[in-house]
């Protein structure tokens, strides 16, 4: 009988017509329409049966999700999908919080708790304790490289750690071959004369800096004349010239898993190329003074150090926007990254700032890292002209022209920097990096700074340094507290 699904409807409903008629007003707001079941209308939609009004709820609830998430995909533009997906990572972590067990609680209330690498954010191994297993460096075992007429201004060391790239002010290219007993050049590309770049297969003027693709097959070079030049590192051939900066180009770096180029100018913008395609992406502005660092991981964002405009910035590629940082006071004048979410800079003021990726202020600030210097009767700050990170890592290196390399631990999960010990190499240290694997760091010196004639250490060599940094047999451990 067509009226005993609405008459047993309104018996089971009883009282609550309110909430049925609520319940269909919401599955009409959110543009959901089920279909009929028995009968027609509201006594039809309650009366499908009595065992069909509990399951009604979440069922409703369901659809209109299902519904939403379409209606987003297809109106969710790019900023809303990284917001969704922001918010569902971080729900996921906080989740993941909740549900593991406190850290350390089973341990003596006195005793201080080491930080563990499964604490590190995204499970990547950020916080890897390897300043805990670095011995101090040997003096007598730093090996050194000659070449280059004038200061070395850059270096890259080759992802497997086999070859070392070097350049100058004197414009020449210099690959070497890293070995234990000997280092072992392979390849020399000359500096010319300005003008000569068509001609000529290397720089004609100051080389400020170099990148090597993480895949090891590209060599990228800037100069003082506005030119990049990528290079084959297997048969340092030159195979194309990038233009477009109006300044000398000062930073550059690949991101890595990619042949995406990021570059740097003292005009002040940042420019993104395809080196594969041999094509310009686009440019990116914000410094207000001319940029003498940037750095870059596998996220598409680059860090960049704005010299006498005092910031540090991260540039978002995807949204092109960026986010500005303060800390020093003076000139900032180099910069790494540490890991996906930390980063160290450099400046004339003397002082190394340690950054997480946000936080607008540094973690931690060493001041006159380097000490003071007497310079024409003044007391000033040794410059900061070289800092260097062991990706993943809590090691750092920086170099002035102090006559010596500082090797830095980061502690308190990146919010102390203490120094660990010192390395005497004489004269400007204006690059320095370690290796992949963190069993050596390499030092390119100079008797000038790599941008400017400001001092002259005469005494100094321009050479690069390859310091070997040993590690300890076997960690100390409550088990075993006399092994070393």
């Amino acid at each position: 009988r067509p009226a005993g699904p609405g008459r047993r409807g309104e018996a089971a409903g009883g009282g609550r017509p309110t909430r049925r008629r609520g319940g269909v007003q919401r599955l009409r707001a959110g543009e959901v329409r089920a279909a009929p079941v028995g009968g027609a209308g509201t006594g039809g939609g309650a009366g499908g049966g009595a065992h069909a009004c509990p399951r009604s709820p979440s069922l409703g609830r369901r659809r209109r999700r299902e519904a939403a998430a379409a209606e987003e995909e297809v109106e969710e533009t790019p900023q809303e999908k990284k917001l969704r997906l922001a918010k569902l990572y971080l729900e996921q972590l906080r989740q993941h919080g909740e549900s593991r067990p406190a850290p350390g609680a089973g341990a003596p209330a006195g005793r201080p708790r080491a930080l563990s690498p499964a604490l590190t954010p995204r499970g990547s191994p950020a916080h890897v304790l390897l300043s805990l297993q670095v011995q101090p460096p040997d003096p007598a075992s730093i090996r050194v490289l000659r070449g280059h007429q004038l200061p070395v201004t850059c270096l890259v060391i080759s992802p497997d750690d086999r070859f070392i790239f070097s350049a100058s002010k004197d414009g020449s290219l210099i690959k070497c071959k890293w070995e234990v007993e000997s280092g072992k050049r392979l390849c020399v590309v000359p500096g010319g004369k300005k003008g000569t770049e068509e001609r000529h297969m290397g720089h004609a003027s100051h080389i400020l800096c170099m990148a090597i693709s993480s895949d090891g097959k590209y060599l990228a070079t800037g100069d003082r004349n506005k030119l990049i030049m990528i290079w084959d590192t297997a048969t340092c051939k030159r195979l194309h010239i990038f233009t477009g900066h109006h300044d000398a180009v000062s930073g550059l770096s690949f991101r890595k898993g990619t042949h995406q180029l990021y570059s740097a100018s003292h005009d002040r913008c940042v420019k993104v190329w395809n080196v594969a395609e041999n094509a310009y992406v686009e440019t990116l502005f914000g410094h207000q003074d001319v940029i003498t660092g940037l750095d870059s991981l596998s996220r598409e964002c680059c860090v960049t150090a704005g010299g006498r405009d005092g910031t540090v910035r991260l540039w978002k590629i995807p949204e092109e926007s960026q986010l500005v940082f303060y800390g020093h006071q003076g000139s900032i004048d180099c910069i790494q990254l540490i890991n996906e979410e930390h980063m160290v800079s450099g400046a004339d003021d003397g002082s190394v700032a340690l950054w997480g990726l946000t936080k607008k202020k540094p973690l931690a600030l060493a001041r006159q890292a380097h000490g003071m210097q007497d310079a024409q009767g003044l007391q000033q700050p040794y410059w900061i002209s070289a800092v260097a990170a062991l990706r993943n890592s809590d090691l750092l290196a920086t170099g002035s022209h102090s006559a010596s390399v500082k090797l830095w631990k980061c502690s308190e999960g990146f919010r102390k920097l203490e120094p660990l010990w010192d390395i005497p190499l004489v004269g400007f240290v204006n690059s320095l990096k370690f290796s992949a694997a963190g069993d050596f760091l390499v030092a390119g010196l100079g008797q000038e700074h790599r941008l400017g004639r400001w001092w002259r250490v005469k005494e100094a060599k321009n050479s690069i340094c390859i310091i070997p940094l040993k590690r300890r047999t076997a960690a100390p451990s409550p088990e075993a507290p006399d092994s070393s």
